[in-house]
């Protein structure tokens, strides 16, 4: 084992922003010499849940290990109570259960269809205190609980995020871009070397190309136009009067999260999450239920005003052109 290719690997994966426990894992495998292997990880998302796979592989010349890439899955179904894991438990030839234990959806999925016999799709803390939510019988699907039914046949939407030296797309980046957000990014690379900053969304309208990822869209900065701080200042929004609060928000929306804000709804305190949309150079807001609302309510009556005066001047012009008089 090389010490200094362990210490490498474990600061890019903190900076990635992968939990310590992973990273744990990670030395665990590595000290055991495995070749090649995969970490998994879970994170929250607005819906559902999002599945990560760590990619490690040892150099065929070297004892060097390298970590170039993960794949991020959005599984819209229930997330996993604390404490429980899927389990795939099929009978061997001999009549005895054989039990492997998956930690994500999409794993356990695909490994419970491939089997060809008896098999049981669970999830649990162990097999003596598991619920079945699929079953197959002599390799024939025969049952699918109701509340998993759409998380067993939804295809689940997954990118493959591919690093450089520890450098690309963090984790909580990652698990938002395959939600369908924008994330900012001051440290993009052209083909000729040189580093960008811009916005990156995935185009889930195009379909995949070739190596089975979506293409993405980008906004570049500044040149695009869309300046989330001037935007930000437009509404009526509490946080935004404390330059640390602004300054946290601010880089929440830039690693695609959806904050939750205090604004005002009808002369009352209400919470909104915001989210930012680029390539409109805008925000969008939903209540806390997630239904959107209308970001014209919330701002600020100096914008408000502006925005009405410059709407009766393009009416203006427009009269005039058209010979109307007032």
């Amino acid at each position: 084992m090389n010490l200094n290719n362990l210490e490498n690997l474990r600061e890019e994966m903190k900076n990635l922003g992968f939990r310590d426990k992973l990273i744990d894992k990670m030395e665990e495998h590595i000290k055991k010499d495995v070749p090649e292997f995969t970490l998994n990880d879970t994170r929250p998302a607005t819906k559902g849940q999002v599945d990560l796979a760590l990619h490690f592989k040892q150099s065929g010349q070297s004892d060097f290990y390298y970590f170039n890439k993960f794949t991020v899955s959005h599984n819209q179904g229930k997330p996993l109570e604390e404490g429980q894991q899927y389990m795939v438990i099929t009978k061997n030839d001999q009549g005895k259960n054989m039990v492997k234990k998956l930690e994500n959806a999409t794993d356990a999925i695909t490994f419970f269809k491939e089997q060809k016999g008896d098999s049981e799709l669970a999830v649990g803390k162990d097999a003596a205190n598991k619920v079945m939510i699929a079953n197959m019988e002599n390799g024939k699907i025969n049952y699918v609980a109701k509340d998993f039914n759409r998380t067993f046949y939804a295809t689940p939407v997954n990118q493959t995020i591919w690093l450089e030296r520890g450098r690309g797309f963090t984790a909580e980046q990652a698990a938002n871009l395959i939600q369908g957000r924008s994330v900012y990014r001051d440290d993009m690379m052209n083909m000729g070397g040189e580093t960008y900053k811009a916005w990156v969304k995935l185009d889930f309208e195009k379909g995949k190309d070739r190596f089975q990822n979506y293409s993405t869209n980008q906004y570049h900065d500044p040149s695009y136009g869309f300046d989330i701080s001037k935007v930000l200042d437009k509404f009526n929004i509490k946080e935004l009067q404390d330059p640390a609060k602004k300054e946290l928000l601010e880089s929440s929306l830039r690693n695609g999260n959806r904050p939750l804000v205090t604004t005002v709804k009808e002369g009352q305190e209400v919470k909104v999450f915001l989210e930012a949309v680029p390539r409109y150079s805008q925000l969008n807001m939903y209540a806390e239920n997630g239904k959107p609302e209308k970001r014209e309510q919330f701002l600020k009556e100096s914008t408000l005003s502006t925005r009405l005066d410059n709407s009766k001047g393009r009416e203006k012009e427009l009269n005039e052109s058209q010979g109307i008089r007032r």
